[in-house]
C-alpha cells in the first residue's frame, strides 16, 4: 500500500477534480516467474484511473492476484468506465483499499459491488497515511469547498515586509522553490488586489524541468484575485471575485477546484484566518529580524484581545530548507 501511496504522490496536482490515487497489483507467486509488482496512478482528467493503469501493466498476471489501491474504486460511468468493471474483468481475487470514497457517486458502492462478485475486500490498510495525502479531496467532496492552504513567509520577528513595502526576498532559494511546489499541487492561487498593485505577481509555477512538480505553460493553476486587477497586471488573465469569502469558496469548489493556495497579502490572510476558513497553514521563516515594530506584520487587522483568546493550532511538520524553516500547522480540532 505504501508503494501505491508513493505512486499517488507522483500525480498530485495533475488530476483535479479527480483524486490523486495510486494502485499496485501483486500477482500470485508463480514458479519460474520473477516476483514483480505493477504500479499505476491516476491520469489527468479523461484518462484512466489508477486501478486501470496498474491492471493494464499487469495484464494476464493480475488473474488470481491482489490489487492494492489508496481509494475505493469507482462504480459509476463518468469520463471513463467504472473501475469496478476493470477489476472484475481482470480476475484479481483480493482488493485492499486504504479508505472509502465519500463522493456521493461512490460512497461504498464500489466496495459492495466487488464483495457481491465474490472478491475479498479489505479496507483500512494505511488509512491514516492516505487520509492525510487525500485531505484536500476528502474535504472538497464532503463540503463542496476547496481545501484552503494559507502560505506565509516572514522573518523570525513575524514581519513580511519593510516599512516601505519592500519584501523581496525574505526567504532563500530553497524555500521559494518549495513554495512553487505548493503552487504546483494547488488548483488555484489567490491573492488580494492590493498585492497585485504592490508586487505585480504572476502567480505561476516556476520550477526547473527536471523537478517532479514542474508545470508547463498549459498546466498552471488558475489565478484568483479578490477585487479588480489593474489593466496589464502580470496576474491576468485571472478570475476577479468579490463578496463573502465563503461564497467565493463555494463557487471555486463548484468549478472543481480541490485546493486553493492563499498567498496574501496581510489583509487577505487576516480575513481567511479570522473567518476560520484555513485548513492548513504553511509558514516559511527566515533567520532575519527587522528589529522594530514598524515593519509589516503577517496579519493586518485586530487579533486576540487577551491571552485567553489566543489562537492555538497543532504543528504537523517542521522542515529545514537551506537557511530557512518551513512550519506546517493546522487549526485546533473540534474538541480543542
Amino acid at each position: 500500500m505504501l508503494r501505491a501511496v508513493e505512486a499517488a504522490g507522483w500525480v498530485h496536482g495533475r488530476t483535479s477534480p479527480n483524486p490523486w490515487v495510486g494502485a499496485v497489483v501483486v500477482p500470485t507467486p508463480s514458479s519460474g516467474l520473477p516476483s514483480e509488482w505493477f504500479t499505476g496512478a491516476t491520469a489527468p482528467p479523461g484518462g484512466p484511473h489508477a486501478e486501470v493503469m496498474a491492471l493494464a501493466a499487469a495484464g494476464a498476471r493480475a488473474r488470481g492476484g491482489t490489487l492494492y489501491v489508496t481509494l475505493e474504486p469507482c462504480a459509476h460511468q463518468g469520463r471513463t468506465p467504472p473501475c469496478t468493471d476493470a477489476i472484475l474483468a481482470s480476475g484479481v481475487t483480493r482488493v485492499v483499499v486504504a479508505i472509502a470514497d465519500p463522493d456521493v457517486q461512490v460512497d461504498g458502492k464500489g466496495i459492495d459491488i466487488l464483495r457481491s462478485a465474490g472478491i475479498e475486500v479489505e479496507v483500512g490498510v494505511a488509512a491514516d497515511v492516505v487520509t492525510e495525502q487525500l485531505a484536500p479531496y476528502l474535504a472538497h467532496r464532503r463540503t463542496g469547498r476547496p481545501w484552503v492552504v494559507l502560505k506565509l513567509a516572514a522573518t523570525l520577528d513575524g514581519r513580511i515586509a519593510a516599512p516601505d513595502g519592500t519584501s523581496q526576498w525574505i526567504t532563500g532559494d530553497a524555500a521559494r522553490a518549495d513554495a512553487h511546489r505548493l503552487r504546483a499541487v494547488s488548483d488555484a492561487v489567490l491573492v488580494g488586489a492590493g498585492t497585485v498593485r504592490a508586487d505585480n505577481p504572476s502567480l505561476t509555477v516556476r520550477l526547473p524541468e527536471d523537478d517532479p512538480h514542474f508545470r508547463g505553460p498549459n498546466q498552471q493553476p488558475a489565478r484568483v484575485v479578490l477585487g479588480a486587477a489593474k489593466a496589464g497586471a502580470a496576474v491576468l488573465p485571472a478570475q476577479e471575485c468579490s463578496g463573502p469569502l465563503g461564497a467565493i469558496l463555494d463557487d471555486l469548489g463548484a468549478q472543481g477546484m480541490v485546493q486553493v493556495l492563499v498567498e496574501g497579502g496581510a489583509s487577505v490572510a487576516h480575513a481567511f484566518h479570522t473567518a476560520g476558513l484555513v485548513d492548513r497553514y504553511v509558514l516559511y521563516l527566515a533567520p532575519a529580524l527587522f528589529g522594530g515594530d514598524d515593519a509589516r506584520p503577517l496579519f493586518a487587522g485586530p487579533g486576540a484581545a487577551t491571552i485567553g483568546d489566543l489562537w492555538r493550532g497543532e504543528v504537523v511538520s517542521v522542515t529545514s530548507l537551506g537557511g530557512d524553516i518551513r512550519v506546517e500547522f493546522v487549526p485546533p480540532g473540534p474538541s480543542d
